[in-house]
């Protein structure tokens, strides 16, 4: 959580992102790392994110020697609410939980975790640091 935080609030005022890695257990993700990733949006970085594929690639096959996989993804909101917006919703997958921050003036506020259903809305899922 603490690298998240470091790399999420660095990202301020613009949206920074990384890839959760960690176990799926039944229906829970449970994240073992959190990988920090570059923004590639150029045109909106204050309210859009994407993910370089051949870093996505490179996180990927780094998580799988380890026995992990990547679970979800994080991204701040920089002076907004911990809820994914439209844009998130038409550029998630179902499998994955989708970590969203409230980064206010710089500082992590609030994050909450969610994952897309088959219906393509966004649900609320339980996030618990241990």
């Amino acid at each position: 959580m603490d690298r998240m935080r470091e790399h999420l609030e660095g990202g301020f005022p613009n949206e920074a992102c990384g890839a959760l890695l960690g176990r799926v257990d039944g229906g829970d993700h449970q994240v073992v790392e959190f990988r920090a990733m570059r923004n590639t949006v150029e045109d909106r970085p204050w309210d859009r994110y994407a993910l370089d594929p051949l870093e996505q690639l490179r996180v990927q096959k780094d998580a799988e020697a380890r026995g992990l996989e990547i679970i979800g993804f994080a991204h701040s909101h920089p002076n907004h609410p911990s809820i994914p917006s439209r844009f998130d919703a038409e550029h998630a997958w179902t499998f994955y939980s989708y970590v969203v921050a409230s980064v206010l003036d710089g500082k992590l506020g609030e994050a909450r975790s969610w994952r897309l259903d088959d219906g393509q809305r966004f649900r609320e899922e339980p996030f618990v640091i241990a």
